[in-house]
């Protein structure tokens, strides 16, 4: 237990207080992602600096720091970011703890990687983990999270036809999907093999 009066647990109290890690960190968080995604797609045009096609940064940056804004004016949308955030460095934490054990088996001859299927679960595992911590983060206005919501209506209608439907529907597009990709690399196969 860390002790309330020591200077560094002082300095975060301080920190707390002058609302870093409500207005400061969220909106360094927002600004950095908005920007690189905008500076990656070049959504607003490129223009030629020093004989190379650059994203337009001053347009950029601009939407960046407008976004960011808006999001830290929002009390609600601050406490989800924070929330979902701080869950997602446990799932992070849990995925290393997982390759710290794998690896105590490995013999270290070569670098070591999942391989499929279990990199595809362990990506889909990971996926799920993050939407339920969003679901989570995001509240309605009672202050119940949306994955409690969306778990008591599960629930709650379990035996309708409308649950029924939906995981019907789930279904097919998971054998369509499965299907179509069979056969792709299955044609894939039969191409290399005409070429030799």
């Amino acid at each position: 237990m860390v002790d309330a009066t020591s200077p560094f647990a002082t300095g975060i109290q301080f920190l707390d207080k002058l609302g870093v890690y409500e207005v400061l960190l969220p909106f360094l968080l927002i600004f950095t992602i908005v920007f690189a995604i905008l500076e990656k797609s070049k959504i607003f045009g490129t223009e030629e600096v020093a004989g190379r096609e650059m994203a337009k940064k001053n347009l950029n940056s601009m939407f960046a720091f407008v976004t960011a804004f808006i999001v830290v004016a929002s009390s609600r949308l601050v406490a989800a970011v924070n929330e979902a955030i701080a869950n997602l460095t446990i799932l992070l934490l849990l995925g290393v703890s997982f390759l710290l054990l794998v690896g105590v088996f490995h013999t270290g001859k070569e670098e070591y990687k999942l391989e499929q299927p279990w990199r595809g679960i362990f990506m889909w595992l990971m996926f799920a983990g993050i939407l339920a911590i969003f679901l989570h983060a995001i509240k309605t206005n009672d202050g119940t999270p949306w994955l409690y919501f969306a778990w008591g209506w599960i629930i709650n209608n379990v035996d309708t036809g409308v649950s029924g439907a939906i995981i019907l529907t789930i279904f097919i597009i998971f054998m369509m999907g499965y299907i179509t990709k069979s056969e792709k690399g299955s044609s894939g196969d039969s191409k290399s093999d005409d070429h030799h």
